[in-house]
């Protein structure tokens, strides 16, 4: 599947008020922190030192949106929003702080963690529909023009990474990944 997903880069939205203090934002419309806009220059800055990509995708939720606008002006492209780039549903964890839930549910939070499959967010998504629904997406985008670029989430891109073979790795703000 690695093949069939060359040409496409994932990148992280820059960081938001929430990744800074550990919380969860699931699909909440958390906008960018003064940081986090910094970070979204800089990733277009990397974008623009790529080959040139040919289309620009993106989460609809805030924080990847406005990452992806600021990246779209320096290159020339207009984002393309696509539901299935969300990051994942945290369900009842929404809006709790990361030591919180630890504290309340170590089993749990330790499965979250390490991106366990089988984790499901108390009333929200699990990691594996997650999966299914990041790779359908991809799957769309690879038929369509390449390079192209992909705006979206740390756990999303962590669980692509995890699907393709290449590990389990935590993805910083505004990174780029090349799959």
């Amino acid at each position: 599947m690695n093949d069939a997903f060359a040409g496409i880069f994932l990148a992280r939205h820059g960081e938001t008020d929430y990744n800074a203090s550990g919380r969860y934002q699931g699909l909440l419309p958390v906008p960018l922190s003064e940081k986090g806009l910094a970070q979204a220059h800089e990733l277009a800055e990397l974008a623009a030192a790529e080959p040139p990509f040919a289309k620009l995708w993106c989460s609809p939720l805030l924080r990847a949106r406005q990452t992806a606008d600021i990246v779209g002006a320096r290159i020339g492209l207009r984002p393309v929003e696509d539901a299935r780039l969300v990051e994942t549903d945290a369900g009842d964890w929404t809006d709790r702080t990361f030591a919180d839930v630890a504290a309340e549910d170590p089993d749990g939070f330790a499965a979250f963690e390490r991106a366990d499959p089988d984790f499901a967010f108390p009333g929200g998504e699990s990691f594996a529909a997650q999966t299914v629904r990041l790779v359908a997406a991809l799957r769309e985008i690879a038929a369509g023009p390449r390079p192209a670029l992909v705006v979206t989430h740390g756990m999303a891109i962590r669980l692509v990474l995890i699907d393709l073979g290449r590990g389990n790795q935590r993805i910083a703000n505004a990174a780029l990944v090349e799959l």
